[in-house]
């Protein structure tokens, strides 16, 4: 069964990747000219006349690292840098690193989310893992008896090549329906939607089809269940030989990913995690998120911290939830260890917008969301804008209470330090003004603190006169007599 948790490296202090203890013996291969498809590196290369070619690798492919790289300089006479230890997610191309190294081309090596590049030209090589396809195809049948059924086959990009011929293989037990062959080359970022790409008949939804999924138990599967979590989706493991009916609980995924969204909805502070350099679009949607915080009366801190874990994310106790921009196979964290909740741009967006509402119906690629990511959804009365009607609450589902929602104050520029103001402020009164004049989340959790820093106590204190200080090195000053 498939769970939605994050990667090993969202969970530790980062220690483990120094630690780990690489298998070099499961990972070496013989055939690297064909594992590594040598050929046809070469050939996108040589043809793109690239000088500077960054080669990233994971950390289970990373003993070939070498040998790839020799057989690639000898073929080529071109210059690689090999990639490893990615500060996020390694099925994402680390574009950062390959332009510390001036890189004109990436190749990447192994599992990808497929999530579209900013800057650099990428090449994809997933390595070809071997599929039995008579067995695969006699549990196909056997899963779908009637020929007439609707199937979408997916599998993991390390099986693409093999799939391709299980559905030429599978062509005369599929109904009339030809299937559509999708090629390693149709799998190019620009071409897919959540890693995967498909076309369907105009009367055919997709709700109305099944999924076959040919891949191990990974972030790509739990990503596919919360996405198409109206379909039937079913499941071959090339490594087991085991076909089965997935029963996990995508409905109770799904609750879990709800009540996420609630606690959202009454945070007062977000804090917006950045999970990615890499993906396209990754600054827009974080700019985007910014605006609908700020129109919808709270208060966002951006964060910038490589891997995540709670260690890290513990130090900042005054964010209420965070939102974590990352790729789609990166995003679902599962956030039981943190100590504040963990939600997608998506879950954010249905927790501040008022026109959206939680339907069932998911997404993770943050890239789908920028259409509809408009600030027209944040429309406030007048009377809202003067403060002169009385804020509006909502109930909470998590506390069992009325919250009253955060409001914009337009009589502070939200652009000047907010540490000025404070002091300010606190000079007035000690009690409560800090969040009544200032109406801020910052200035409500200063006052709900115990300890608030020093007093500044002007004007309280005589004043002393000016004296001159001690003058010399910490080994010896002026002053101090020779031993």
């Amino acid at each position: 069964m498939s769970t939605a948790k994050g990667p090993a490296t969202f969970a530790d202090d980062g220690s483990s990747v120094i630690e780990r203890a690489i298998e070099t013996e499961s990972v070496k291969h013989n055939n690297l000219e064909t594992l590594y498809e040598i050929d046809r590196t070469v050939d996108r290369i040589v043809n793109g006349n690239y000088k500077r070619i960054a080669l990233q690798f994971p950390d289970e492919l990373l003993a070939d690292a070498t040998a790839v790289s020799s057989i690639l300089q000898q073929k080529t006479g071109k210059s690689f840098f090999i990639l490893a230890d990615t500060s996020y997610g390694s099925c994402c191309v680390d574009e950062v690193a390959a332009e510390h190294c001036n890189a004109d081309l990436i190749v990447h090596y192994g599992r990808s989310c497929l999530s579209p590049t900013s800057h650099l030209p990428v090449l994809y090589v997933f390595g070809q893992q071997s599929v039995d396809i008579d067995h695969c195809i006699k549990e196909f049948e056997t899963l779908f008896p009637d020929k007439n059924t609707p199937v979408i086959v997916m599998c993991d990009v390390e099986y693409s090549y093999d799939v391709e011929d299980t559905l030429k293989e599978a062509d005369g037990s599929c109904g009339s329906s030809k299937p559509r062959l999708i090629t390693t080359e149709e799998l190019s970022a620009e071409k897919t939607k959540g890693g995967r790409y498909y076309t369907l008949p105009k009367d055919l939804p997709i709700e109305s089809c099944s999924i076959f999924f040919v891949g191990s138990e990974s972030l790509t599967l739990t990503n596919i269940l919360m996405v198409h979590n109206k379909c039937q989706l079913y499941t071959y493991d090339p490594k087991t030989k085991e076909a089965r009916k997935e029963t996990v609980q995508v409905n109770r995924m799904l609750m879990k990913r709800y009540v996420l969204v609630q606690k959202a909805k009454d945070a007062n502070t977000i804090g917006i995690v950045v999970g990615t350099l890499g993906v396209a679009s990754y600054m827009n949607i974080i700019e985007h998120i910014k605006k609908l915080v700020s129109i919808s009366g709270r208060k966002s801190y951006l964060f910038v911290m490589g891997k995540l874990n709670v260690a890290k994310m513990a130090n900042f106790m005054e964010v209420d939830c965070y939102v974590l921009v990352a790729c789609p196979e990166n995003s679902l964290i599962d956030s039981k260890e943190f100590y504040r909740p963990i939600v997608t741009p998506f879950e954010l967006e249905i927790a501040l917008a008022k026109s959206k509402e939680w339907t069932g119906d998911y997404i993770t690629d943050f890239s789908k969301l920028l259409p509809s990511l408009r600030t027209d959804d944040f429309t406030y009365d007048k009377e809202d804008e003067d403060g002169s009607s009385d804020e509006e609450e909502h109930f909470s589902l998590i506390t069992g209470q009325y919250k009253t929602r955060p409001r914009r104050n337009n009589s502070i520029d939200l652009d000047t330090p907010l540490t000025s103001k404070l002091t300010d402020l606190t000079l007035r009164s000690k009690d409560t003004s800090i969040s009544m004049l200032l109406n801020s989340t910052a200035g409500e959790y200063l006052k709900n603190r115990s300890y608030r820093g020093l007093e500044p106590n002007i004007g309280q204190d005589e004043a002393g006169s000016v004296q001159e200080g001690r003058s010399g090195i910490a080994r010896g000053y002026a002053d101090e007599k020779d031993l």
